[in-house]
């Protein structure tokens, strides 16, 4: 079994797997007569294949024990997929490269800090969503559209935190 530890979620150690979705590391400007700031364009979206077309969803997911026990990880080739917290919810993100098979010494985790979300590039893989703490109410954006977009890779891996 793959043991990790999951570590504080960054933009720099996130890069390779994709975007960390967070206000605080962007720079806004003002819209609606200075009435509203406005962080633009803080992920890319990717949808691929004819008909593709972006979704946005809300995901309502039960909180994980931990350590956290998985058995595969997977990955949309087709599409990105963001998560985006609504309520201050922290989760485990665990991560690896993309690619045909999964190299389990490439298998990174974090834990986000409630404020952050992440969006995984197309094909990148990732464990199932794990939220902490309590029920978490998660906006979602992936991708629409025909084709097959969810592989699985099995790997047992058990993540806590520090």
């Amino acid at each position: 079994m793959l043991e990790l530890t999951a570590q504080p979620l960054t933009a720099e150690a996130f890069a390779p797997f994709g975007d960390v979705i967070d206000r605080r590391d962007a720079d806004g400007f003002p819209i609606n007569g200075g009435r509203t700031q406005r962080y633009h364009d803080l992920a890319r979206i990717e949808t691929f294949g004819e008909g593709a077309r972006p979704l946005i969803s809300l995901f309502v997911s039960q909180p994980v024990t931990l350590p956290l026990t998985l058995d595969f990880l997977e990955r949309h080739p087709l599409g990105s997929q963001a998560f985006m917290p609504l309520h201050g919810e922290r989760f485990i993100v665990v991560v690896a490269p993309p690619g045909e098979a999964v190299d389990p010494a490439r298998v990174r985790a974090f834990v986000t800090d409630g404020r952050q979300g992440v969006n995984y590039r197309a094909g990148t893989w990732h464990a199932i969503h794990s939220v902490l703490d309590v029920e978490g109410e998660f906006l979602v954006v992936d991708r629409g559209g025909a084709g097959d977009n969810c592989n699985e890779f099995p790997l047992a891996m058990r993540v806590s935190l520090p």
